[in-house]
This record gives structure tokens, C-alpha cells and sequence, in this order.
């Protein structure tokens, strides 16, 4: 069963990419006490992750954080150095917070796991967005499609703020 609204953020291990090297976080202290925008994607570098989905999030910064979000923040089950080369890579390292969820426990837990073996990716996350307060997920957008990124997109996001 997948998170819904009103439910809290599941204990699962995270490891926040940062210049000094990744720092292990616990989901639920990530979340404590702030409005936080996470979305999640299949995979670093990939082609809708990278060319629509995160960028759609580095452009409407200021409008997210002007509504009320603390921090943005992006995830994927990929290891934290992949994560740390995708955030170099697409220049968002000073924007947005960049979480690896390597072993895919967080997305699990979330219930967000997806299958994608057929396209060689293994076990990844959905694509999805939503906005946390305080632990407590307050919206939650789900891609049907994993090669889209309309339903969990900034725009969505804003509206919902």
C-alpha cells in the first residue's frame, strides 16, 4: 500500500549528499519540524528525470519557497555518489537537497517501489512528488506513467501549496 495523505513518513536510513560527503539522516529527522517538497524519481541521469522533472523543480525555486516550503529535495534509489555526480552534473547542488536512498528501504517503505527490469533499471522508486510537514505528508502526486512527469511535476506542487 502506498503513503497517503495524512500518514507519517516511514524510518528508513538516508544518506544527504553535501559537499563535505553524504551524511546519514534518518527519514523521519530529515522531515521534523519544516515543510518540506521531496519528489522522487527512477534514476539520476536518466532522460525525464534530468531533462523535465528536476529542472522543473531548479526553476520554480523561489515560487516554491516563497509558498512555504523549507527545502526541496530530490531522491532516487541510487547510491550517494551517483547522486552526488547528478547533482554536479545538472548544477542544482546549491538549489535543491539531494537524497540516496541506495538500498531502495525509504522508497519501499513509501510503498513507491517500482519493478523496471524489463528496461535493465532493476527495483526503483515511481515517479512521484509531495509535500511533508512536520513528518506528515500533506499531498502526494503519483506518475502513472514512470517516462512522464506532469502529475508530480513543480506545477502540481505549486498548486498544492
Amino acid at each position: 500500500m502506498s503513503i497517503s495523505v495524512g500518514k507519517r513518513i516511514p524510518e528508513a536510513p538516508l544518506k544527504q549528499v553535501g559537499p563535505n560527503g553524504p551524511t546519514d539522516v534518518s527519514a523521519p529527522d530529515f522531515f521534523a519540524g519544516r515543510k518540506v517538497v521531496l519528489f522522487g524519481v527512477p534514476g539520476a541521469f536518466t532522460p525525464t528525470c534530468s531533462n523535465s522533472h528536476l529542472p522543473g523543480f531548479v526553476e520554480n525555486r523561489d515560487a516554491i519557497r516563497a509558498r512555504g516550503a523549507d527545502e526541496i529535495a530530490v531522491i532516487s534509489v541510487n547510491d550517494h555518489h551517483v547522486m552526488k555526480a547528478w547533482a554536479g552534473f545538472t548544477g542544482a547542488q546549491e538549489q535543491l537537497t539531494f537524497l540516496a536512498d541506495g538500498n531502495g528501504d525509504f522508497t519501499r517503505a513509501l510503498g513507491l517501489d517500482i519493478d523496471l527490469s524489463m528496461g535493465g533499471l532493476g527495483n526503483r522508486s515511481k515517479r512521484y512528488s509531495m509535500i511533508v510537514e512536520d513528518g506528515t505528508v500533506t499531498a502526494v502526486n503519483v506518475e502513472e506513467n514512470p517516462g512522464e512527469a506532469v502529475t508530480s511535476g513543480a506545477a502540481r506542487i505549486l498548486e498544492q501549496l
